[in-house]
Order: C-alpha cells, then structure tokens, then sequence
C-alpha cells in the first residue's frame, strides 16, 4: 500500500498542475488526494485502525492550527479590505511604474515577512496588491515576487517560516547568529528575481477605479482605526507566541475576536445590513473557502506520505548518497518546493542530534547549535518553496487568492526563484 500511497499523491499533484486543462478544481483534486492517501494508509497498516486513527489526528492538530490560522488572517484582510483601509498605503504609493511598483512590494514584503510570518505576509501583500494593479496577469508577477520575498524574509528571522521557528524553538538556532547568517544570503534570494523581472516589466500600470457607489460609506477615522486594530493585531501574533508559548493561530483568533469587537461597537447604531457589511461576520462569508479545502487537501497528502515513511527514506537516502551537508540542505530546499518544508525538516532534526560542543570532529561540529547545518537548513527549507508555487503555504495561499495557474509560475517565476535560491546558497557556502 506504501507505493499505492505514492502513486496516488503523484497522480493527484499532476491532476493539480494540469487544472486548468483538466477544467477539475485543484481543491477538489486536493480533497481527493489527501483522503484517499489516508484510506490506503488504513487499509495497509497491520496495527490496526485504533492506531491509524491516531496518526492521523496527531497530524490534524498541526494542521487544523494551520487551517484555522489561515481563516483568521484572511478574516481580518477581508475587514480591513471591506473599510478600505489598505488606503492608509496605497494613497501612499504615487507610482505607477511596473519596475518601481516591484521594487516597492517586494522589499516591504521581505523585511513584513520577519516580524509577521510569510504565510500572512503573502495574504496582506497580494491583497494590497489588487488595490494597484487591474491587470490580473500583470498581477501574477507581482504575487510571485511576494511570494519569494515571503519566503526569503521568514528564512531569516526566528518567527518568519515555521520551519525556522521549528530550528528555533527546538534551540537547533538562535536569534542573533541566525539573522547574522542568513540575511543576505535571503536578501540575495529576492534581488536576483527581482533584479531579471525589471527586464521583463515595462511601463506603467493602470490602478483599479475606486468604488465610488457604496452603499454605506465609513470616515477616516473608522479607515484608520481598523486599518491600526487589523495590522497590529497581525503583528501581535508572533508576539503572543513568544510570551504564552500557545499555537499561532490562539493569537489569530485572539485578533480576529477583538477586531470584531472593534467593528461591532463601531458600527452598532447603524443600520443591520452596514453592519453586517462592516463586521467580521461578514468578511467570514467572503474568505476563499476553496483555498482552505485545498490547503487541507494538501496537507493531509503530505501527512499520509510521512507515515508511510516515504518522507523519512527520503531523508535517509540523502544522507547515505549525498554525505555532504551543503548537498543534503540543498537537495532539501529542492525537494521542499515539491512536499511541505515542514515533515522535510521534522525528519531532518530527528535524524540529525545537536552536537553538545565543537569537539574537532568536522562532520560532528557541523551540528552544534548554531552549526552552518541547522542555519543552511532554515534558508533552503524556507526558500526552496517558492521554486513551485505549491511548494509553499505562502505559494499556496498566492494561488487561491489570485487563481494563478500551476504551469504559468513554473515557466514565468519558477526559473527566477530557483536561480535567486542557488544564488543564496552559493553565498553561504562561501562565507563558509
């Protein structure tokens, strides 16, 4: 059943690439996948379903966080959308050049993505994004550009990818030497893409019309307030984790409960149907929900290949033919942009112990804390994703939001990604 597994999740992620010729919902395709995955996974196991049962739901508390987490960054973006309080930027933002227009997104997405994370960065900028730009395909660059700088952002700060936040908490990693290491190498990660794309991107750029025919119209004062309410709550996030040590997605819906509050006393004398339009409750009717599901899908195939060892052998065999560090790291950033970086770099701490000090031993002191393993793990692990772009929750969440096709990324962005990304590691292993 293990290589039924396999073929399963290789037809569902071709099925997903081809969507648009298959004219098949690449949510359905991922619901699919994921559940069919697990119904081999059962139907194989010689444990018994007792314990099958239990994998599973071990899995879904980390991805129902994920899914939950996702649902509350889009349900603030959607509020703060419905107050066009993305405004308080975009007014801000006279250019209508494509080139400086890039240059602009991708550079305060890189450095938002540090303090944020990127999988609420990619959802904040792409969706600032479609307040500047009509032309959706002209669009899709500039998603992809978010994408890698979301990426690249989170590679190198402590609370900007989970998988560095996985290094982090597990002390394979500290804050400091990590922003030390891996800043420019993430930094040159973008600039590469970004530096080729001014070549492709030419001339201005027509900005959506402003709606002028609402219903209900809000003050500045409103605007404003949600718009500081919605961004500091998503800035609190990774705060309230580091004080409480809860999951992310507690300090989502912590901000979710209180922007809402916020709305509801702001818009509580009005009349029902402006308040429904202003509240979150009615930003909860207008996430992307397909997205979710696919997420969903996605996840729960990659989960189901974990258990049934693929993900580990994997490992392993890159460890027993490889040998090299350097090529181990980036052999996993590659394979990151086809499963999910997070079970990749699970496996990776599991095999891999910290060394207790530098002890002479060349390969041993490659794994003390803060050893170059564990800091070129956080960038490739963390960078590697955007070379797909369902190689990443950021790519992911890009691809819900603006319907960008599997096959237009890989030949107009994935090319780009991957040559910033070697870019990147060809840095750090010179600097070591």
């Amino acid at each position: 059943m293990t290589i039924a597994i396999l073929i399963v999740f290789v037809l569902g992620y071709a099925a997903i690439v081809l969507e648009h010729s298959l004219k098949i919902n690449k949510a359905a395709v991922a619901l699919l996948t994921g559940v069919l995955c697990w119904v081999l996974y059962s139907l194989g196991h010689v444990q018994g379903a007792g314990a099958t049962e239990a994998a599973l739901l071990h899995h879904m508390e980390d991805i129902s966080g994920i899914l939950l987490f996702l649902m509350g960054a889009m349900t603030v973006v959607e509020v703060l959308d419905s107050h066009e309080s993305f405004r308080v930027i975009t007014d801000r933002i006279h250019t209508t050049n494509k080139v400086k227009l890039m240059w602009i997104i991708g550079l305060f997405a890189f450095f938002l993505s540090a303090v944020l994370d990127n999988l609420t960065t990619t959802i904040v900028m792409v969706s600032l994004a479609r307040k500047l730009i009509s032309d959706q395909k002209t669009r899709w660059f500039y998603a992809g550009i978010i994408i890698i700088a979301s990426n690249a952002g989170g590679a190198w700060s402590p609370i900007g990818d989970v998988t560095t936040t996985m290094l982090w908490i597990g002390n394979q990693v500290t804050t400091l030497p990590l922003i030390k290491e891996l800043l420019a190498c993430s930094l040159i990660n973008l600039l590469i893409p970004m530096i080729v794309l001014s070549f492709v991107l030419k001339g201005n750029l027509e900005r959506p019309v402003a709606e002028t025919e609402m219903s209900y119209s809000i003050s500045n004062t409103e605007r404003n307030i949600v718009f500081f309410v919605g961004l500091g709550g998503l800035l609190f996030v990774p705060i309230f984790k580091n004080v409480t040590h809860l999951p992310p997605f507690m300090g989502m819906m912590l901000s979710l409960g209180v922007i809402w509050i916020v709305t509801e006393i702001m818009h509580g004398r009005k009349v029902s149907e402006a308040k429904s339009k202003f509240s979150a409750y009615g930003a909860l009717q207008k996430i992307d929900m397909p997205s979710v599901l696919f997420f969903l899908g996605i996840l729960l195939a990659v989960a189901a290949l974990s258990e049934a060892g693929h993900l580990f052998a994997m490992a392993s065999w890159l460890k027993n033919e490889l040998g090299n560090i350097y090529s181990i790291n980036i052999a996993i950033g590659l394979l990151s942009a086809v499963v999910d970086n997070v079970p990749l770099v699970a496996g990776s701490i599991g095999m891999y112990d910290i060394s207790p000090a530098i002890t002479g031993d060349a390969w041993a002191d490659m794994f003390v804390q803060d050893g170059p393993f564990w800091h070129f793990l956080a960038y490739t692990a963390g960078t590697g994703g955007s070379i797909l772009i369902i190689g990443s929750a950021a790519g992911v969440a890009a691809m819900g939001i603006e319907n960008i096709p599997f096959m237009w990324y890989l030949k107009k962005i994935g090319p780009w990604a991957l040559l910033g990304y070697l870019a990147g590691a060809a840095l750090y292993i010179t600097m070591h």
